[in-house]
């Protein structure tokens, strides 16, 4: 057979060229394949490593910062408690206190009622006991305490009864003890008349340890209902009169909601001027009213949680966060009420500098 006759006989069994081609481009790409998924395994692996290797570095140094700054704070904490205890003197409170520029007219507090413990209500009337014997040490003549459940105005006489122990056991037995009036809003205020024999006020006259000045306190109890609350009922009163048409909305003004507002939280024995006030008389010999917004607000928690409390009553409140207090190194979520987180918020108010805006 030729050369010719070969080719042709084997022709019908060799594969075209265009097949072969392909076979080659397709052993090349499987190569690449292999090596371009060895790649996309490494790839993520380091790349996974190396996002968690940041994380347990950021994670590490703050939670350095956050523990020293706890332990500072303890420090801190303890150092004020042996340097400055009240010892359940008002004399030992005022001295403290007797080189402030200024002092808050009306103080108020976030305290929580921890429910989940048998003696969590018992621990909430002991704060609010100790807080109104150190305002009324300091001359403070308003203190309005937030809760937000609102557990305390259920028990208003059970708060009168202990806070007056309280102040008992402070100024000892009457006439020297301070005079007490428990108020809330849309509840009774519980006061008791003042007896014949309390002597009257005088500057600087002093009995051993204690003060006999008669001095005075104001203690509102304050929840949650008072605020957020508040505004979703009137809100919802204004739209269906508005909707019955005995309102209409272009009357619905700033004013207006202000107004509503006044009313419904305010308190006659705040707005009027009150004999048990403690504080300044005008020289026509009339007692200032209290003022309703506060001056100073403190709250007992390691970071600053309003809780619900109303808006509109801190506006112009300079609030102050304990933190971490009592020596807390274990990142609890609450903060124990103690002399030293109340002295701190005055010194921090005596220097504070309020620019209204400005």
């Amino acid at each position: 057979m030729s050369l010719e006759e070969r080719r042709q006989l084997l022709e019908r069994y060799l594969p075209q060229p265009s097949q072969l081609q392909s076979s080659r481009k397709s052993t090349t790409r499987s190569s690449k394949e292999r090596k371009s998924g060895h790649r996309r395994r490494i790839r993520p692996f380091l790349k996974e490593t190396l996002h968690l290797l940041i994380y347990l570095t950021i994670q590490f140094i703050f939670g350095v910062y956050i523990r020293i700054r706890q332990i500072r704070s303890a420090v801190l904490q303890k150092y004020i408690a042996i340097r400055h205890h009240h010892h359940r003197t008002p004399a030992y409170i005022q001295r403290d206190l007797k080189n402030l520029s200024r002092l808050p007219e009306h103080l108020s507090v976030i305290l929580r009622y921890d429910s989940s413990t048998d003696d969590g209500l018992e621990t909430l009337l002991d704060e609010v006991a100790e807080l109104s014997a150190w305002s009324a040490a300091a001359g403070i003549p308003l203190l309005s305490v937030y809760e937000k459940s609102g557990v305390l105005k259920q028990y208003m006489s059970a708060v009168h009864e202990i806070v007056q122990q309280k102040l008992v056991a402070y100024y000892g037995s009457p006439p020297s003890t301070p005079t007490l009036r428990v108020l809330a809003p849309n509840h009774p205020t519980l006061s008791p008349v003042p007896s014949p024999t309390i002597p009257a006020r005088t500057n600087g006259t002093t009995n051993g340890n204690h003060n006999s000045t008669n001095v005075s306190l104001n203690l509102l109890l304050l929840s949650e209902s008072d605020g957020r609350a508040t505004l979703l009922d009137l809100t919802r009163t204004l739209a269906e009169m508005a909707q019955a048409h005995k309102l209409r909305p272009k009357d619905i003004t700033q004013d207006l909601i202000d107004t509503e507002i006044s009313a419904t939280t305010s308190i006659p024995a705040l707005s009027a001027p009150s004999t048990l006030m403690n504080g300044a008389v005008k020289a026509n010999g009339a007692t200032p009213p209290l003022p309703s917004e506060p001056d100073l607000l403190i709250v007992f928690a390691p970071c600053i949680k309003l809780d619900g409390y109303p808006p509109w009553q801190i506006r112009l409140t300079e609030i102050f966060c304990v933190g971490d207090s009592g020596g807390d190194v274990s990142g609890r979520q609450r903060t124990r009420v103690e002399y030293q987180g109340f002295l701190r918020a005055l010194w921090n108010f005596a220097g504070a500098e309020f620019r209204y805006g400005r």
